[in-house]
């Protein structure tokens, strides 16, 4: 299967997957639920390209199956998170400026773009899972930066979820653990778990033009719906944030600044 093939019906998958998802929202009066879709999205990719392309080697059995360990482990922690709490604040507050037009707007702004922002990240994962090349020293080091990344996101997502789950800590900052050393190792995990997808997938062909699902992603981290997104409404929510904000380095971890 030609990959501009493959890509159509990833597309396809996607876009019935979140319109289904898309209708469930409309029942439950909540569009958060896109949020825990997020990593399954990349896992039905995978999944599905793995089976369309027949490639049942090594390397795409392999990349498979670290999608899947990363997707349904961040999917997972979501859901655990999210179910059963209020709309997420930008839902809530795109609801209210959209009213009556709320559905079709979150239908193409919310669901199709994640479904399209899905199918182009993923394209090192469509293309390294379509060919069947052998593991070498640059796969092996996509592997360890993918290890590494999967265990700062997860420590990182502990480390707070042990936080918030103490009533005393509520309105305080999290600068402990890993976040001590950077304000969202969450993250720079899944930063570099993404590189890590990218180094394990290339090859001497398409290992240039296939950058660009790390980069958007990173884009996405680091300048829209990640680190930028988040703390403009934590300013407001969070006593010393302020503080938090110059002492402690936004995403790359290091050293907090001794003078706050």
């Amino acid at each position: 299967m030609s990959l501009g093939l493959l890509f159509i019906c990833n597309l396809a998958a996607l876009a019935a997957a979140l319109l289904l998802l898309w209708l469930i929202s409309l029942g439950l009066k909540n569009a958060s639920i896109i949020d825990i879709f997020w990593g399954l999205g990349f896992v039905i990719v995978a999944w599905l390209s793995l089976v369309l392309s027949g490639e049942w080697m090594t390397k795409p059995i392999l990349l498979t199956l670290l999608v899947s360990i990363w997707g349904m482990r961040l999917s997972g922690y979501l859901a655990w998170r999210n179910v059963g709490k209020p709309e997420d604040y930008r839902y809530a507050a795109m609801r209210e400026k959209h009213g009556p037009r709320f559905p079709i707007v979150s239908l193409f702004t919310v669901f199709g773009l994640q479904g399209l922002l899905t199918a182009i990240i993923s394209l090192p994962l469509q293309v390294g899972i379509r060919q069947a090349g052998e593991l070498n020293a640059v796969s092996w080091l996509g592997i360890a930066v993918w290890f590494f990344g999967l265990a700062f996101e997860s420590i990182g997502d502990y480390q707070m979820a042990r936080f918030k789950a103490q009533n005393s800590n509520r309105g305080k900052v999290m600068n402990q653990g890993l976040w001590r050393y950077t304000r969202h190792p969450n993250y720079f995990g899944d930063f570099l778990i993404w590189w890590g997808f990218y180094l394990v997938a290339a090859d001497s062909v398409n290992w240039w033009w296939t950058a660009i699902g790390p980069l958007l992603m990173s884009f996405l981290l680091i300048r829209v719906s990640g680190v930028r997104l988040l703390e403009n409404s934590l300013r407001s929510r969070i006593d010393g944030y302020e503080q938090y904000l110059k002492s402690t380095s936004a995403f790359l971890p290091l050293p907090p600044k001794q003078n706050f």
